[in-house]
């Protein structure tokens, strides 16, 4: 029998073998054959089950893997053909199913609960996860397998259900405690891991002296001898021994005088001594103490390192912060950022450092003193051309002295210095900022490598940034377009700079070209786990930019990212526990619900269902099918709202833009209007509030903006869908829950409106764009969706044919205004001075309309498809019919026919289907009328041009004239295909009516 087996399982290998690779035709041929000669074969099942399922026939693999469960199988490779089938379905509580059932059967395999616990673990079930462990503990004694029991009630505790209960989780912190306990005083620990284990668990219940008594001892010391210093220096923070701590920190410095980390904690004890008004030998407990000691580093180091000037400058920052009179100071900050400029100003990290202490530099006159200072000691300025300053006085006459000079530039700005002045004076410092670049890429930046930046590359990038800026305050395109041409320049010689490219993205959406914008995202070759934290630079533009195919491509690459990154990261915690490494499991945990439940995920996954729908082409009955295929029930939230997180990474791009010190900087200095006058100022903030406390300002109040974007598209998808699913099934329960979610989107959109949202400025060309919300709240949104929800509800009640009227004559009349709006946006932006800056705002706004309009045609198509077919008997009224007791009358898909008459037992008559008909045809004629309306005023929608004046000063720049040209046909290129893909989805809307017009 085992000589069978082992035939069978050597016939089983080509068809594994044919799976992986794809010929899954060729799979089920062969799993067929062998069926026939042994239909029992329960792995050959499951592989043709699973074959099944990767051809997306999910109908015919479905009793096949009901009839394996009913079997429980306990057979190696059928439970892993099985786990792969349910790892794809994304069912991995089935896993656990099946190896529960195996191990009931063969209770003392080592094997198949070490798979079990596997499974468990993939779905967090920690407690099982604890009693399994135990178990195996049981059948074998290893130190790993009790170990595996403590961390499963570590993560109860600390990521478990009863995580919010302060109270259990302490009990369960104690349990873990008492279980380590235990083997220590057997003399069973072992391994590093363990006893850090240990220390986690004691750190967790805040039981510091303990710990740090553990750490300290004799046992950890043998088997944690390489405990990370972080370690000790963490508890000793807790414990409050701070001048132990700064003891400690003193010797680490000596030995490692550049660690900002360590002179950062070195200055707190320092104050944490000075306020408690302690005097501990060998510590410093003065500032005078701690800067004489930072001072003796800066004389006896061997090379100049940043740390220990950094450090001076931090405590001065921090003796600021506590209002300590100035002349106790040790120097005024600006005079101890001018030397620092003068130490290291040959660094690229120059400015940045300074930037951190930039704004304790009180008023903003002062820091542009400062900047004005540092630049004057270069023998330049912002608009002096290199080629007006002889060899030996130019700045850029060597590589460090260029650096010097982009570290002043980059603080002038940051200081508000370009903030203060005119339009003219702005496109002097970008014309001069170009040619400094030029200047330096051809003294320094030939023969470098591909992946190399140039050293100039910084002078395009901050000319590019300023002449966003004066295409803001004078509300024109030129200037951006200018900026653009001297970005690919840049891009041509620096083919990598990252930095180049996402400014470039930023101009892209700035102006509205979706087409150039895909190109600088793929060019920036985002992958894996950044398409989570950078995709929000491009994905949330993408849903009414125009070009549907687009859209669902990016959006599907951003899917199979995560459905298939989240199968991977479910395996990390297997190795995690397999080498003993529980330091690393919470974090683990954590990443992986952050990344199930991120909103760039959940918006992604909102926005791929209603695309599907509005770019869909073809007949209703494809439309249908391809619903189908990513059907969601309506009724079923899946998004876990307590638990979305932002995982936004809002660090990527290096701000040079000054903090707002008063909002009439955000205002346009010339004659021209401001459209977002109203805006919030990217660097809005409490007053005072650092650099960091700033962005995560700014993250708080654009990610309230877009959960309330993502309540609005959710909501809207399900009831969409709601109402679809109301009229493929007729049952009365659909009825009510699409009533329910139809009340539910009324209370969302009332909610979001209430809270006046504010876009935020646009006026740096490294603010977060605004959020798609502000686009939708500009529209009738909410009025338009619950009039076609009404409509649709009373079509399927039938109950008044006045109020099933007046509901038709209300969408009609809600079509209408649509399209006068549609209408009336592209006569205003032919009217604009700059169409191209006009470009962004006005084919947002007609994508939405077009999209209102689409999502309309699906459902009031579905709803007539419904009641077209619907069998003669029942376009005819109920009322007069006789029905015998005991007899039911149903409808065509089934249903009783009270049901289909919403359970009416009021005695209120039922309008006949044939009525309700001529009222769908009624609306769907108006669509009809209005998209071919829509149509003619697409086709007069007039593209944006780049003027020639512009292409000549281009070329008066030196740049190479083929950028403008570049530049030219994709502004071009763009209208017209966006133009032409609008006018093919509204052909398509056509299409799927002509049936019932």
């Amino acid at each position: 029998m085992q000589q069978e087996d082992l035939a069978y399982e050597r016939k089983l290998r080509p068809i594994w073998e044919s799976i992986e690779i794809g010929n899954y035709k060729k799979a089920l041929q062969d799993v067929d054959k062998m069926l026939k000669k042994k239909p029992t074969l329960q792995c050959a099942r499951a592989l043709k089950a699973w074959a099944y399922q990767r051809l997306g026939r999910t109908e015919d693999s479905a009793p096949l893997i009901a009839a394996l469960e009913e079997e429980q199988p306990i057979e190696a490779t059928t439970l892993h053909a099985l786990t792969l089938y349910y790892k794809e379905t994304q069912r991995l509580d089935k896993i656990c199913t099946l190896f529960s059932n195996a191990v009931r059967q063969v209770p003392g395999s080592e094997e198949l609960l070490s798979q079990l616990f596997i499974a468990y673990m993939r779905i967090d079930d920690f407690k099982a996860l604890q009693t399994v462990a135990l178990q195996l503990y049981k059948l074998r004694p290893r130190n790993s397998y009790y170990f595996w029991a403590v961390m499963s009630v570590v993560l109860q505790a600390l990521r478990g259900p009863e995580a919010q209960n302060a109270q259990k989780a302490q009990l369960l912190l104690a349990l873990a405690q008492r279980m380590v306990d235990k083997f220590i005083a057997e003399n069973k620990l072992e391994g590093a891991q363990e006893a850090q284990l240990y220390l986690q668990i004691l750190q967790e219940q805040h039981k510091y002296d303990e710990a740090y008594e553990f750490l300290q001892g004799a046992l950890c010391q043998k088997l944690y001898p390489g405990a990370p210093v972080y370690v000790r220096i963490d508890l000793l923070k807790q414990l409050n021994k701070w001048g132990e701590l700064n003891r400690l920190l003193k010797e680490l410095l000596l030995q490692e005088q550049d660690r900002w980390d360590y002179y950062q904690d070195y200055i707190n004890s320092t104050f944490e001594l000075i306020k408690a008004g302690e005097k501990p030998d060998g510590a410093d407990y003065t500032v005078e103490m701690c800067h004489e000691f930072l001072c003796d580093i800066i004389e006896a180091q061997p090379k100049k390192f940043r740390g220990p000037y950094l450090a001076r400058l931090e405590l001065n920052r921090r003796m600021v912060e506590l209002r300590y009179a100035e002349d106790q100071l040790f120097g005024k900050m600006s005079d101890m950022l001018a030397e620092y400029f003068e130490l290291f100003a040959d660094k690229p990290c120059c400015a940045l450092d300074m930037k951190l202490f930039l704004e304790f530099v009180k008023p903003a006159s002062e820091r542009r003193a400062l900047a004005t200072k540092l630049m004057n000691g270069l023998g330049l300025s912002s608009a002096t051309l290199p080629a007006s300053v002889s060899i030996d006085v130019c700045g850029c006459c060597t590589k460090e002295q260029m650096q010097r000079h982009i570290c002043t530039l980059q603080i002038a700005r940051y200081s508000g210095a370009h903030a203060i002045v005119s339009e003219e004076l702005l496109h002097a410092i970008y014309t001069s900022l170009s040619l400094h670049y030029e200047h330096g890429y051809n003294a320094y930046g030939q023969g470098l490598l591909v992946t190399d930046m140039g050293p100039s590359d910084a002078y395009a990038l901050l000319a590019a940034q300023i002449m966003y800026e004066r295409a803001w305050r004078m509300q024109r395109s030129e200037p951006a377009i200018e900026a653009l041409c001297l970005l690919n320049h840049l891009l041509a010689n620096s083919v990598n700079n990252f930095h180049g490219k996402l400014l470039a993205l930023q101009l892209y959406h700035r102006l509205g070209l979706t087409q150039a914008a895909q190109s600088a995202y793929e060019a920036l070759d985002i992958k894996h786990i950044q398409l989570d934290s950078l995709g929000y630079l491009h994905c949330a533009q993408l849903a009414n930019a125009g070009f549907p195919a687009l859209a669902k491509m990016t959006y599907e690459c951003t899917l199979y990212f995560f459905l298939n990154d989240n199968d991977a990261n479910s395996e990390f915690p297997k190795a995690l526990y397999n080498f003993g490494t529980f330091s690393k499991l919470v974090e683990i945990v954590d990443f992986r619900s952050r990344l199930a439940n991120s909103y760039h995920y959940m918006l992604v996954t909102v926005e791929t269902l209603l695309l599907m729908v509005v770019s869909s082409g073809g007949t209703l009955s494809q439309l249908l099918a391809a619903y189908r295929q990513t059907r969601r029930k309506p009724h079923e939230d899946r998004i876990r709202w307590d638990k979305l997180h932002d995982n936004r990474d809002l660090t990527i791009f290096v701000c040079w833009d000054p903090p707002t010190d008063d909002d009439s900087a955000e205002q346009p200095t010339n004659n021209g209007t401001c459209e977002e006058k109203d805006a919030v100022p990217f660097r809005s903030k409490p007053v005072g509030a650092t650099l960091e406390e700033r962005r995560e300002h700014l993250q708080k109040l654009s990610y309230e903006q877009d959960y309330d974007l993502l309540r609005l598209r959710s909501g809207l998808s399900r009831m969409v869908f709601s109402l679809v699913e109301l009229y493929l099934s007729r049952t009365t329960m659909e009825c009510t829950m699409a009533q329910q979610l139809r009340d539910d989107w009324v209370a969302v959109m009332v909610d979001i409106r209430s809270k006046q949202h504010v876009p935020i400025s646009g006026r740096y060309l490294v603010n977060l764009l605004p959020s798609r919300l502000h686009l939708y709240l500009s529209l009738p949104y909410d009025r338009f969706f619950t009039r076609l929800a009404d409509f649709a509800l009373d079509l399927w009640k039938g109950h008044s044919i006045e109020g099933l009227t007046e509901a038709a004559d209300a969408c009609s009349s809600d079509v209408t205004a649509v399209f006068e709006t549609m209408k009336r946006t592209i006569e205003t932006y032919h009217v604009s001075v700059d169409l191209l800056w006009h470009w962004k705002k006005t084919h947002e706004l007609v994508n939405a309309c077009i999209e209102m309009i689409s999502l309309m045609v699906f459902v009031l198509t579905v709803c007539y498809d419904k009641y077209l077919h619907a069998p003669a008997s029942q376009t005819q009224p109920n009322a007069g019919k006789k029905v015998k007791k005991g007899q039911s009358t149903t409808d065509s898909s089934g249903q009783n026919a009270a049901a289909t008459a919403n359970n009416d037992t009021s005695g209120t008559p039922v309008i006949p289907e044939r009525d309700r008909l001529v009222l769908v045809t009624k609306v769907l004629r108006e669509l009809k009328q209005r998209i071919n309306e829509m149509d003619l005023v697409l086709a007069s929608w007039k593209p944006p041009v780049v003027e020639d004046s512009l292409s000549a000063a281009i070329e008066r720049m030196s740049l190479n004239p083929k950028y403008a040209s570049s530049i030219q046909s994709t502004i071009a290129e763009n209208a017209l295909t966006e133009v032409k893909e609008l006018r093919k989805l509204l052909k398509d809307k056509l299409k799927l009516m002509s049936k019932a017009i």
